[in-house]
């Protein structure tokens, strides 16, 4: 891990084992992108990188040279107005109506290890030599405004994290319009993009498509980052799949509105954008004042998707995630929510709580109900106060009868919401964000608390810390069910407006961060309606995530799949819920719904007393199991082995560190008739060792050494290819399987 620094070019090269970064100071002194990719030979001179011609119809910078023209020029930053007429990274309004910048180099800082973003999640170091940071300093001569372009390479990893931040140093007041993030010119559009789509109940989808001349883009306007696009893109060569070819990966550690676009010009150089969406967005900056961009992290892969998702999951995992339970298996729990819904009592709770306790469960979470006068969807939501008339020993009464069953104890909060019929909405009409004249909307009959005032998010505190510190609650939900409509703060002037959106976020960000202080040991669960605000700011808050709101089996392979692309398994909150299903209504044999449960944080939606006696048994085997394998699959190595967006099976498998242990998951949706026979390649083992293979599928034990399991494949054939020597049983619509390997 290097970054070098050329005087006599003023050419900046960020290197490690993996990746090379090199940027330059322009003719104009603005800086100009040479080169993001695979690891070159650092030399004095780059150049020849920059490729200049002179075109009909282009701005000259310099006069008497008719081949400078920004138009035609990779940038770092790129500015709108004076040559480049592609879309820019940062818009400033000026006093006089200006929108032109013009940000000059003036010096740089090359630390090492990597410093914090104030207010805002980012990615971390612990140990030296983990990271470098590279900082440019430049300047608007006109407007006196400083720009600072943050760069962290990391030591081991395709990894650069990249972020920006301005201070105004002049006399006048300015206005933020646009600040992204990231601006990376690309030299050609022979991509393919993948993004992460959907909505509520089937987050995360992957589609795919050529890159074309014009726009390219996924977004939010919603408030958070939403189950509709995730703020999470990639660029793979057409040529590239799971295990080989060219890949870069664009992920935003935000979780409010954001924009992540392609633009390819007609030239087909390729400008990418990522950051906070400018639509509806602006920041006053005062002389004196600084705004920081969140940040955003790129991972470049020349061995394929899997080799860019296994980058984004470890440090995700390591390094963005944080505190007690970042390095800890997840605790196994049962949810009482599609159980009882609101319908339920003390004693009740109870009666699920040591049948839970009976089956090996070891968290028992109560989920919506349990506060003011909320018995449904249209009231009490804001009173964080428990229900005496449900729980008559309140929070601390029932934690502490959940406790001496030998279980762990967690608690539903939706903090930044509240139902006009509450006692808060009554007290603080105007704590609403709402915009004055305008009719409100709701969602699921409740409003947005405005987290962009501090004494908002102070009173939520208070209400949060008095029941935690009284109670032993070991894990929050913290969930947030619906989007931001008629935004506005009347607490702030019209023309700091703009901010309100992105000050919403910050509170939400400060609350967390207060409680996770307050609370070390408490494992918070962040949730929006299932995966609206799943997304890497809250990670660095929250270690795991509900990822969809929809726990079907089958529905859950694509969901798991897609998340899986950036995200940790250790984060992918999923359980087991009853059939029919609530969501789709499909009846799901109870071993699928574990074995895709398994790959993630592992519980229970549903009413265990309800069960058969024979099914509950197969629970406790469930349980045991993840109790076995929990390490291996929540910090283990993930590799995807087969889609499913491409056909009917779906398989996906987690090694260990020392490739010595593995655990297979296989899924087929339709049963088929007279099948071929079939086989699936392992990924990620030691081509030397001799497996001994396992598990829940039918037929004999049997042991094959590893390039076996990889290049010829393990055998997945079964009664569909016809009836097979040792008279297993018939196979079923939503079968699955999970192979387990062991090395001598």
């Amino acid at each position: 891990m290097h970054i070098f620094y050329h005087e006599q070019t003023k050419t900046f090269h960020l290197c490690n084992e993996e990746i090379s970064y090199i940027t330059t100071v322009l003719p104009n002194g603005q800086m100009g992108q040479l080169y993001f990719g695979k690891r070159i030979h650092d030399r004095e001179d780059f150049s020849h990188f920059l490729e200049l011609s002179s075109r009909p119809m282009s701005s000259w910078t310099f006069d008497e040279d008719k081949f400078f023209s920004l138009e035609h020029i990779r940038q770092e930053y790129g500015l709108y107005g004076t040559g480049d007429f592609r879309h820019p990274a940062v818009e400033i309004l000026q006093k006089n109506g200006s929108r032109i910048s013009d940000f000059i180099y003036e010096s740089h800082d090359i630390l090492t290890g990597k410093p914090p973003l104030p207010g805002l999640p980012a990615t971390y170091t612990e140990a030296p030599g983990e990271a470098m940071t590279c900082i440019l300093h430049l300047t608007d001569p006109l407007t006196q405004i400083g720009l600072d372009l943050f760069y962290t390479i990391f030591a081991k990893g395709g990894i650069l994290a990249r972020s920006a931040r301005f201070v105004n140093r002049g006399s006048d007041s300015v206005w933020l319009c646009r600040a992204m993030s990231l601006c990376l010119d690309l030299p050609d559009s022979t991509y393919e993009w993948l993004q992460f789509s959907g909505a509520w109940s089937r987050e995360r989808h992957l589609k795919i498509r050529r890159l074309e001349q014009g726009i390219t883009a996924v977004d939010s306007l919603r408030g958070h980052s939403s189950h509709n696009h995730n703020p999470f893109i990639i660029l793979k060569r057409p040529t590239a799949d799971e295990t080989q070819g060219e890949v870069i990966g664009f992920s935003l550690v935000y979780s409010g509105n954001f924009l992540a676009q392609a633009q390819v010009d007609t030239y087909n150089t390729t400008r990418i954008l990522l950051g906070i969406h400018p639509s509806g967005f602006s920041w006053k900056l005062e002389p004196g004042d600084a705004f920081q961009t969140p940040e955003a992290v790129m991972v470049y892969s020349d061995r394929g998707l899997g080799h860019m998702s296994r980058t984004f999951q470890g440090l995700y995992q390591k390094r963005l995630a944080r505190g007690y339970w970042r390095d800890r298996e997840r605790p196994i729990l049962i949810n009482n929510w599609e159980a009882t819904y609101f319908d339920f009592t003390q004693d009740a709770l109870l009666s699920l709580a040591k049948k839970a306790k009976d089956c090996g469960v070891e968290l028992f979470v109560l989920d919506d109900g349990w506060f003011g006068r909320r018995t449904n969807e249209h009231t009490g939501l804001g009173d964080w106060t428990p229900n005496l008339h449900r729980l008559p020993e309140g929070i601390t009464g029932l934690a502490r009868q959940i406790e001496a069953l030998g279980m762990k104890f967690g608690l539903w909060f939706e903090p930044e919401m509240v139902n006009r019929d509450s006692d808060l909405y009554r007290a603080h009409p105007d704590w609403l964000l709402q915009t004055p004249g305008r009719h409100s909307s709701h969602g699921r009959f409740q409003y947005v608390l405005d987290f962009s005032r501090p004494e908002v998010v102070d009173h939520i505190y208070d209400k949060m810390w008095k029941i935690l510190d009284e109670a032993p609650v070991s894990y929050i939900k913290w969930d947030m069910n619906r989007s931001i409509t008629e935004c506005g703060c009347a607490a702030l002037p019209a023309d700091r407006q703009g901010e309100v959106f992105h000050r919403y976020i910050l509170g939400v960000y400060s609350l967390y961060e207060r409680l996770t202080r307050a609370f070390p040991q408490v494992l918070f669960e962040s949730c929006a309606s299932g995966g609206g605000r799943f997304d890497p700011g809250l990670l660095y808050y929250a270690p795991q995530g509900w990822t969809s709101d929809d726990s079907d089996a089958i529905e859950r392979l694509k969901i798991q799949y897609g998340t899986s692309f950036c995200y940790p398994v250790s984060s992918i909150g999923s359980h087991v819920s009853v059939t029919p299903n609530h969501q789709v209504f499909r009846i799901t044999p109870l071993h699928t719904r574990a074995n895709v449960a398994y790959f993630g944080t592992f519980g229970y939606e549903l009413d265990l007393n309800q069960l058969t006696e024979s099914e509950q048994d197969a629970v406790k085997a469930q349980i045991s199991f993840m109790k076995t394998y929990r390490r291996l699959i929540q910090f283990g190595h993930f590799y995807r082995l087969s889609s499913p967006f491409e056909g009917n099976v779906t398989a996906w498998m987690c090694v260990s560190e020392d490739k010595k242990q593995a655990i297979v998951g296989w899924y087929r949706v339709l049963n088929e008739v007279n099948a071929p026979y079939s086989r699936i390649r392992l990924q990620g083992l030691d081509p030397d060792l001799y497996y001994h293979i396992s598990g829940t599928f039918t037929g004999k034990p049997t042991a094959c050494y590893g390039d076996e399991l990889m290049y010829a494949g393990l055998s997945t054939s079964d009664t569909t290819a016809g009836e097979l020597p040792g008279g297993e049983p018939p196979c079923c619509d939503f079968d699955s399987r999970i192979y387990l390997l062991k090395a001598d």
